[in-house]
Parts: structure tokens; sequence; C-alpha cells
């Protein structure tokens, strides 16, 4: 439920279009619902602006089921997480409109209203490798309705490829940075902009990049002001942030 609906509730009760009961039972589930197993918050997208997100590792696929049920009955977006294939497709049955981008194993439908005005988000990656983080990223914002480019493969290996966009980088509202490896990117990028960065970290190298930690601890070592950081992978993470950064004026 956002906080459009909440007001159109409001409204609808103070002109005598809905009655007390009916506005009643449209709001009992706020703040959240108790599933047992799970409580859903449906209070989340009036206080952070966007619904409650599902981390699917670790979770049985009848909980997640029963979780998509519930927030399909409520016509709320629904973004599940780290979802394999084969949880897709067994969620069809409940959701038929679900879609899934593979590389970001995500599994979404539903998006908040996109603002009439407003810039963009730019998510960019070192390498091809890093794009399934920078996906997860991209498909989040996208539910938050917020609009999005992408600049993929314009790590610091080939950095001319970098400066041949550097009039998209300059006119995005914040950028996320997805990089392996020594995680460089990111300064580099900080330090061509004025507007706030999003580092994200990924799990992509040999040896010693200790599965993303270097890159990590030299996203946390920038150089260049005004990067923040996110952990290993958390594209979802990353997308929100910077979601966050993009629709604050468009917030009541």
């Amino acid at each position: 439920m956002h906080r459009n609906s909440v007001k159109k509730i409001l409204e609808g009760l103070k002109s005598g279009r809905l009655g007390i009961k009916e506005a009643y039972n449209r709001l009992r589930d706020l703040p959240y619902e108790d599933l047992g197993f799970a409580k859903l918050d449906h209070h989340r997208v009036i206080r952070r602006g966007f619904p409650e997100a599902v981390y699917c590792e670790g979770k049985s696929l009848a909980h997640i089921k029963e979780i998509v049920a519930r927030l399909k009955k409520r016509k709320a977006p629904v973004l599940l997480t780290r979802a394999s294939k084969s949880c897709y497709e067994a969620l069809l049955e409940i959701n038929g409109a679900l879609r899934y981008n593979e590389q970001a194993r995500v599994i979404y439908v539903g998006n908040l209203p996109v603002p009439k005005r407003g810039g963009y988000c730019l998510v960019i990656t070192a390498g091809t490798s890093d794009i399934p983080v920078a996906e997860e990223a991209r498909v989040t914002l996208e539910m938050m309705g917020r609009r999005v480019k992408v600049l993929y493969d314009v790590g610091v290996a080939g950095i001319h490829r970098l400066f041949d966009s550097a009039g998209l980088l300059k006119r995005a509202d914040v950028i996320i940075v997805a990089a392996g490896m020594e995680g460089a990117l990111a300064s580099v990028v900080s330090g061509l902009v004025s507007r706030p960065v999003i580092a994200v970290p990924t799990s992509v190298g040999y040896g010693a990049s200790f599965k993303g930690l270097a890159a990590l601890l030299a996203m946390l070592n920038c150089c260049s002001p005004g990067v923040a950081v996110v952990n290993i992978d958390n594209g979802f993470g990353a997308g929100y942030f910077a979601g966050l950064i993009n629709g604050s004026k468009n917030h009541i």
C-alpha cells in the first residue's frame, strides 16, 4: 500500500464515499500481517518509500509461495532477490504476471509510479562479469519508479571507454559503480562527477581478490570523497539507496 493509497482511503472516508468499516478493512493489516512464520511489513512502503523485498535464499518454497500470494492479494509490487529459476517457475502458479531476470536472480512484478519530472540513476560496471550485480540494482531502481540508464564494461583496464561517456556521468543524479578485481573504478568515477557515488564490490576476481574483499577494502579507502559503499554483491542495497537519493525530492 503506497502513501497515495492511504491518502485516497482517508479522502474517501472524509467525503463519505467509503464507510468506516470498509476503510478499516483496507487499513487493518498495517503495520504488518502475521503469517506465523513471517510478518509482512505492509507499512514499509509508507515509511521508506518502497515495499518489503523478499530475500529467497534460506527460505522454503512453501513460505515464499505464501508470501507472494499475500502480496498479490494486496496488489502490491513484488521483488524477490536471490531467487532461482525453479523458484520462479513454481511461483507462476501463484502469480502468472511475475517476471524473472536470470542474470540478477530477481523475480518481480509491478512498480511504483514514475515521477513526471526528475533525473536518472546511472548504473556502471567495470566488466561484464559484474553485470549480474548491476542488474539487481537496475531492477530495484525500476521497481522504485526511478529512471535508470546503464553503462557496462568501462573498467580501468580500458578507461577511455568511460571517458567517452563523460556527459552521461555528469547528468546523472546518482551513480552506482559495480566492480570486482581491485575495485578502482568507483574512485575514478567519483573524481569525475559532483554527484553521490554508491560503490558495490563484487566477488569477481582471482584468488587474492578474496571473493570481493579486496574490492571492498579498496572502495572503503577511496581517495575521492562522496563514495558510499555497500556490501559485496549487494546490488539490491545499492539500488535501494540510489532510489532514495533520486526520489527524495518527490517524498512528502
